[in-house]
């Protein structure tokens, strides 16, 4: 029994991670801090249920039974001899009716079909470990919805005529690639970091799909100046010959032994970076020493290949199966009906053990995964709030400070190449404030960062614009995009008019992160897990636009379907993005187009615009009456739809002569489905029938009683063609034509209108694989009116946001964007983009090549706000356990398996600790930045507004004798809303009705139909808004 037992808690000790005990980040760090009552549930708690589970019931008499028998024969041998029974237990004739002979047969009669007492228990254990593993792969439940063990899986199908199903579909994808590129940490002053670079192995030189973590040491990169250390890193297959080095066991944990050995070789003459490295970190449990440089290639590999997913419901999962699994597994009709009836109790007592043991282990995982899921579906804090705002929109009275802020101007010179201080005659006797002075009233589209100011600054900045949320244009969110999708719910339900984004496209130059052997279902979980929320956002006439390539485009398509109704399908375009092609595979045509798949929320609301019509297009309308240029064109509808069988009621004969053309008078036959002519032509006159010159029938494009307003306007006509009568008809020119599904123009180019473009405006390459920026204008010009807010989540170097800004100067359109990206890209590459482009709209060589006109100026965008939230690992890293609550609960049923996290973490700031609002102004979390991770004040102000979905119209700050007021105004729907902030803590009584007295004299609540204020007050009608903040950070998600 104890290989049994013992193979079980092994197994659950995987779940459990006790394999990660070494790892201090995210989920193992609290997996971590339980370990010691994790243990006691494995290895004490769960044999001791299944032992008093045995000790009652038939169960219980029957291993009784077994043992009494067992005890009675051995009584018979020794009693009547070695022959009284024989190898199978049949007595000896002779002794059938002897006292012992009979409680023999007794006693074997009870035990017949029973088991022994040893025998259940590895029974039971055996049929848990055969369960369990079953759905446990490499850190992640994966939901493969067994049937029996003929029919291995079933998929819950309902009837639909097609059903889209994947592995992980019940599952959130919760892998970031943030630390996927960059791992960063700091060891005696020097800071390392692993960077991720493009695998260089040939394809037909690897061995298998499953891909490693692979150093380079000999790319190490030492900057001594900077003490910056750069470990670069491949994500691929091993090659043929790495596989045979490495073996088929425990392969990156070998990588990894290597290159602890292998990257300080390449250090020896960087003594620090040395130091820094072989320095000891921790000791392993049995005393080992263990270097940063071990610790962090560990977690680092654990980091980025674990923790894929959470499921969105582990236990109504796991419960079910469990049920399948006794139903199929543990009931054996055929043993049952040999056994006989007294025997059934027994089975049945077998599976109610099975399921209770199974369904404490359920309710313990499913602890743990629940408090994962709950944090992934949090809503996050926002972390930090800035404002991008171009200077022409800002009150000249500012201009002094600005003119005295040097942080602003070495931005401004960095990223704008300006010269603020250069002179001529007219400058040259002013001082250094009046020329930036100047200068700011010379280049009105400057862009100010209200980073680089102090706090007093920006409150008196912000609350001298009225209408905030009005006037700002663009919103930047640093943040993985679900937790992005998420906070921006309430603000922006219902109100985007086009969605665009260009997803990883999950190919081998790709780094999107997926689980070994669930390359495609990864991807696709991850894409519905975002598109299913953000669908929430879009207007009932707003589209959604999805760039990709072949390897998932059929997928997507499918998982479109599924999402926004195939009969929302609008169109799917494919555009030549590489004019060269690609050659990815022998045998193959070169690769250059992309898809674009375009959705809409309700095709029976949605206006697609139209395109301009080319020149040449326009030269062929040379005619013009009072109504505008037209073309003559044939009367007789060509191509689709166009013979009598698609429309009877156009197949009719015209009356012409000479020049003159009239409709005869005719009567319709709707049983024929035709037109009788009741008149014969005139003298002079012949019938004319819409027949082409092959002598096929087709039909007018007009119906009887249009071509005769058309003859009373005077638009229709008759012209000799190649010896041919033939009628025509005026065609106006159009304002413009629907864009066709095929796009190919050299302005789609990635190479020249993405990389080179992106080159030009920063002047370097730091992104790969940019967008034609005029691909994406188009994508948005059909489908994003003058008025429209464009959303796009992956918005990687921002080019979608630039096409924004160009279509509003191309058409001086109002259209405001918000973008969604993550990691190093948005410092380095978005948020310089985007204040770049707003400066002015031509660039080379990362300097413009001239200044915007005054005409851009006005149409670009006049403030740009951007933010960062807390991420899914920061709200990790931020869980605090309260021991003191946890030893009172233990009174409690089922508190270990059920509430023990959620109780004794229930007052981590990442979780709104509500008795801290009282200080909003001072709430920390810990959070990670530029590679550290520090204490950081969290702005609870703005994110109880997006979380309210409030229209911010006003932010002013007040003073009351120092006691500082933080008040928004704004709207909900058609309410005015006010929100106010202060600090709270340690007041009295009269603190309460200073508040109260001071919030009438200002009038801060004047016209508001809802007040929000936070913690206690004496204010007329206000609200404690901590109830609703608590509510709204976990409410339920719609994905």
């Amino acid at each position: 029994m104890d290989q049994y037992s013992d193979k079980f808690q092994g197994l659950l000790r995987e779940l459990f991670q006790f394999d990660c005990a070494d790892l201090d980040f995210g989920i193992y760090r609290i997996m971590n801090y339980k370990r010691d009552v994790i243990e006691k549930f494995i290895s004490t708690d769960l044999p001791k249920a299944i032992a008093d589970e045995l000790n009652r019931g038939v169960l219980a008499d029957q291993s009784q039974a077994v043992r009494e028998l067992a005890e009675v024969a051995q009584q018979v041998t020794e009693t009547l001899g070695q022959d009284a029974l024989d190898a199978d237990g049949h007595l000896a004739q002779t002794y059938l009716n002897t006292p012992l002979g009979k409680k023999y047969l007794d006693l074997k009669a009870k035990a017949t079909g029973a088991r022994s007492r040893q025998t259940l228990e590895a029974m039971i254990f055996n049929h848990l470990y055969t369960f369990f593993s079953r759905y446990y792969q490499d850190g992640d439940f994966i939901s493969k919805r067994r049937y029996s063990k003929r029919h291995r899986y079933c998929i819950p199908y309902n009837g639909e005529e097609v059903y889209l199903y994947w592995a992980n579909q019940d599952q959130y994808y919760v892998k970031t690639a943030e630390y996927f590129h960059d791992y960063s940490f700091t060891s005696n002053g020097v800071t390392v970091h692993f960077k991720l670079q493009a695998a260089n192995v040939e394809q037909n030189n690897v061995k298998g799909d499953k891909r490693f973590f692979i150093p380079r040491p000999s790319g190490v990169d030492w900057n001594e100046q900077a003490s910056q250390l750069v470990i670069p890193f491949e994500y691929r297959p091993l090659t043929e010959q790495e596989a045979v080095t490495y073996g088929t066991k425990n392969q990156q944990d070998k990588i990894i032994a290597e290159a602890v050995d292998a990257i300080p070789r390449y250090l020896k003459k960087a003594d620090k970076a040395l130091l820094a490295l072989t320095a000891e970190r921790r000791k392993t449990s049995d005393g080992q020493p263990v270097s940063v440089l071990e610790h962090h290639l560990r977690q680092y590999t654990r980091r980025n290949t674990a923790d894929f997913f959470v499921h969105k419901d582990l236990k109504g999962f796991l419960s079910q199966e469990l049920d399948f699994y006794l139903k199929n597994e543990v009931l054996n009709l055929d043993e049952m009906e040999t056994a006989g009836e007294t025997r059934c109790e027994g089975w049945f007592q077998i599976m109610r053990v099975i399921k209770a043991v199974g369904g404490r282990i359920i309710d313990f995982l499913d602890q743990i995964e629940s408090f994962q899921k709950m944090l992934w579906e949090k809503s996050k804090f926002i972390t930090e709030t800035q404002y991008c705002i171009t200077v022409g929109n800002i009150d000249e009275g500012f201009y002094p400070e600005i003119a005295a802020c040097d942080a602003q101007w070495a931005e401004w010179k960095e990223l704008f190449h300006i010269d603020e201080e250069q002179s001529d005659l007219f400058t040259a006797y002013m001082s250094k404030k009046d020329k930036r002075t100047a200068f700011l009233k010379a280049h009105p589209t400057l862009v100010l960062d209200t980073k680089h100011f102090d706090s007093n600054f920006v409150d008196r900045l912000l609350e001298s614009i009225e209408d905030l949320d009005g006037k700002t244009d663009g919103l930047l969110v640093a943040s993985e995009n679900f937790q992005a999708i998420n906070l921006l719910i309430a603000k922006y339900r219902e109100q985007i008019g086009c969605i665009y984004i260009d997803p990883p496209y999950n190919t081998s130059e790709n780094t999107f992160v997926y689980k070994n052997s669930y390359k495609h279902s990864s991807w696709i979980t991850m894409m519905a897990n975002r598109l299913a929320l953000s669908r929430r956002l879009l207007l009932r006439s707003g589209v959604i636009e999805v760039a990709i390539d072949d390897t998932e485009t059929g997928f997507l398509r499918g998982l479109m379907d599924h999402l926004f109704g195939e009969n929302n399908r609008v169109a799917t375009i494919a555009a030549e993005v590489n004019p060269a092609g690609q050659n990815l595979r022998p045998n193959t045509p070169a690769l250059s187009h992309d898809y674009c798949h375009v959705y809409a929320s309700d095709i029976t609301e949605m206006k697609m615009l139209l395109r301009d019509l080319t020149e040449d297009e326009m030269e062929s309308y040379e005619e013009t009456d009072d109504k505008g240029s037209f073309l003559w064109d044939n009367l007789r509808r060509r191509g689709g739809n166009s013979r009598p069988s698609d429309r009877p009621g156009q197949w009719y004969p015209l009356f012409v002569a000479g020049y003159s053309v009239r409709v005869p008078d005719m009567e319709w036959d709707e049983q024929a489905k035709r037109w009788i002519v009741k008149e014969k032509p005139r003298t002079g006159e012949i019938e004319v029938w819409p027949i082409d010159p092959k002598g096929e029938r087709r039909i007018w494009r007009v119906n009887p009683d249009g071509a005769k307003r058309c003859l009373a306007l005077g638009e229709i006509a008759v012209t000799l063609k190649g010896g041919r009568l033939e009628v025509i008809k005026k065609s106006y020119m159009p304002k413009g034509k629907k864009p066709k599904t095929l796009w190919k123009d050299p302005k789609y180019s990635a190479t020249t209108h993405g990389t080179k473009l992106l080159i030009d405006i920063l002047g370097k390459q730091l992104f790969s694989y940019p967008k034609s920026l005029y691909l994406v204008i188009d994508c948005l010009r059909f489908w994003a009116d003058e008025g429209t807010i464009v959303f796009d989540y992956f918005a990687g170097s921002g080019t979608s946001g630039h096409a924004v800004i160009r279509l509003n100067q191309e058409d001086d359109g109002n259209r405001r964007f918000v973008l969604v990206e993550m990691g190093d890209y948005f410092d380095t590459v978005l948020l310089p983009r985007i204040k770049k482009v707003t400066f002015t709209p031509e660039w080379k060589d990362g300097k413009p090549k001239r200044m915007a006109t005054p005409e851009e100026a006005q149409r670009n965008p006049r403030i740009i706000k951007y933010m960062r939230l807390e991420s899914y690992e920061d709200a990790l890293n931020n869980i605090s356990f309260e021991e003191s609550s946890g030893q009172m609960a233990m009174q409690f049923d089922d508190y270990l398996l059920k509430y023990m996290l959620k109780w004794e973490t229930r007052k981590s700031e990442t979780l709104l600790n509500v008795e801290k609002l009282a200080r909003p102004f001072s709430y920390k979390l810990s959070i990670r930045k530029d590679g550290e991770t520090a204490d950081r004040i969290v702005d609870v102000p703005e994110t109880f507004n997006y979380l309210l979905g409030l229209h911010v119209s006003t932010r002013k700050v007040y003073d009351d004798n120092g006691r500082r007021y933080l008040v928004y105004r704004g709207r909900i729907d058609h309410r005015q809303v006010v929100i106010i902030w202060r600090e709270t803590e340690g007041w009295q009584k009269k603190d309460y009705e200073r508040d109260k007295k001071f919030v009438a004299e200002q009038k801060l609540t004047e016209g508001a139909d809802e007040v929000f204020v936070n913690g206690d007050s004496f204010i007329s009608n206000a609200r404690s808004l901590e109830p609703v903040f608590k509510a709204r950070m976990f409410s339920t998600v719609e994905a």
